[in-house]
């Protein structure tokens, strides 16, 4: 049984009349456009706002960065200027000459100097 495309056929009797159906389809073709201009420029926002906070991240993290090679090159000058007034100190020191040898490694051990973060007046900021 072959189709006709006859307008009484049954099948096309639903369908808007010739011209009304390039214009429905003109209107939904249009709102498809507009609701893709609008889910694009969404999309353009939230691409931009994630490139603008990974560009404050990384500039915290660039100045975190310049603040503790600032604090190590600070802590290795004391650590410098600390082992310099032991070097000094080591000929004179009564204690040292007066009690048993103990391995270097215990007496000049870091941990046994270790005071958390406690900095010499001459290297105050």
């Amino acid at each position: 049984m072959s189709h006709s495309s006859d307008s009484s056929d049954s099948s096309f009797s639903r369908s808007p009349p010739p011209g009304k159906q390039d214009s429905s389809d003109d209107v939904r073709k249009v709102q498809r456009r507009e609701k893709n201009r609008i889910a694009a420029q969404k999309s353009r926002q939230r691409q931009t706002q994630k490139a603008d906070t990974l560009h404050l991240e990384s500039e915290d993290l660039e100045k975190q960065n310049a603040a503790l090679r600032k604090e190590i090159k600070q802590l290795t000058e004391e650590m410098k200027y600390f082992t310099s007034v032991l070097s000094s100190h080591e000929p004179l020191c009564s204690v040292l000459a007066t009690s048993t040898p103990s391995p270097p490694e215990v007496v000049y051990s870091a941990h046994a100097f270790h005071q958390p973060h406690v900095s010499s007046p001459r290297f105050q900021p």
